[in-house]
């Protein structure tokens, strides 16, 4: 299989994930909403079998915990900030190209993914841009070998994404797909909910 796709998620721990959406709902209601998604995301992506899905978890040692994920493919992400992380994932031993994406982001499905591949095609990097000014997708062809230190790069900022652009070679031939809509606080959460009542 030379079409990679790496699903990156916290281990679904009551406290210990999306935090920052957690002091405006609730651990309770912030775990639930990281848990579903991610069971959510898994269903979805791994049915595909245009890719090899990967489930790369943090933190490494619960990454046999059972939270509904199913039969997976399992990675621990390693140690470093999410830069080193996300670089382990891209120069794993394979062939092909790399999709990566997060776990919260309500409109992610198969098609994005498969647009994302399509791109990869004409293009070496492929990103999802966020409307917070970060990334819910960042895929590599893999044709100019290794990728770089993704450093520095202001994680968890509207400069996530500039940052990160900065740090490969002006040459590279870059796509950007549609912008998407991450839950990391209570707006975007209220919004997510009312969406979904619709």
């Amino acid at each position: 299989m030379r079409r990679q796709l790496a699903i990156f998620a916290k281990v679904p721990r009551l406290g210990q994930v999306k935090r920052r959406l957690a002091r405006e709902i609730g651990d309770v209601a912030a775990w639930r909403f990281q848990r579903e998604r991610l069971r959510s995301l898994v269903r979805v992506l791994q049915r595909d079998r245009q890719w090899r899905t990967t489930l790369w978890l943090a933190p490494d040692r619960f990454l046999s915990a059972r939270f509904g994920a199913g039969a997976i493919h399992r990675r621990g992400q390693g140690h470093g900030d999410l830069g080193a992380r996300m670089r382990r994932a891209f120069t794993a031993p394979g062939r092909g190209s790399v999709v990566l994406v997060g776990s919260d982001i309500p409109a992610l499905g198969p098609a994005q993914i498969r647009k994302a591949f399509r791109a990869l095609g004409r293009n070496d990097l492929v990103f999802g841009p966020a409307s917070d000014g970060g990334y819910w997708l960042i895929a590599s062809a893999r044709r100019r070998g290794r990728m770089p230190v993704l450093a520095p790069v202001r994680w968890s900022s509207k400069h996530a994404l500039a940052d990160t652009r900065a740090c490969f070679d002006k040459r590279h031939r870059v796509a950007l797909l549609e912008t998407l809509d991450d839950v990391d606080d209570g707006k975007a959460y209220r919004s997510w909910r009312a969406r979904r009542r619709r």
